[in-house]
């Protein structure tokens, strides 16, 4: 059994970038830091950075492009690959990238970074749970007799 898989968790180095396949097919592509920290033998606090490219495809990619920029907190999961071409120059490059199969917005919605470079449309969202009281979580009334539960009154 083989397996391809790569898992990050890290902050956008820059803003997205998405863009379209000739057939239409939606790609944003971006990087992502992620920081590894240790104590060398002689106690000094070391710190080494790693970039990472990512490429998010279809909707994955129109969600990307929509929500997150530059500072924004993700965990990303997905499977490695490699690209070769030819540069302009003539030389061969190579890229190895992460094609992201699952996304996970790690800030808080009132967090700086994401949440105030988010685009208009996406700050004007309502929120369902507020609008909709069957969706609330049910109000107990004042002076009723609700006791808490611990821990050591659930029975599995």
């Amino acid at each position: 059994m083989d397996l391809n898989r790569a898992t990050i968790v890290g902050r956008l180095t820059r803003d997205p970038e998405a863009r379209s396949t000739p057939s239409g097919t939606n790609v944003t592509s971006f990087s992502v830091a992620t920081n590894f920290v240790w104590t060398d033998p002689q106690g000094a606090k070391k710190e080494a950075v790693e970039y990472h490219n990512i490429v998010a495809w279809r909707k994955l990619g129109e969600i990307v492009a929509q929500y997150l920029r530059k500072g924004s907190r993700v965990l990303v999961e997905g499977r490695l690959q490699t690209r070769s071409w030819e540069g302009q120059d003539g030389a061969k490059r190579n890229r190895t990238e992460i094609v992201a199969d699952n996304l996970i917005m790690l800030d808080s919605k009132g967090q700086a970074g994401a949440a105030s470079a988010r685009p208009q449309a996406a700050e004007e969202q309502i929120d369902v749970a507020a609008e909709e009281p069957s969706r609330r979580a049910p109000e107990t009334a004042p002076g009723s007799n609700t006791e808490e539960i611990s821990v050591e009154d659930i029975p599995f």
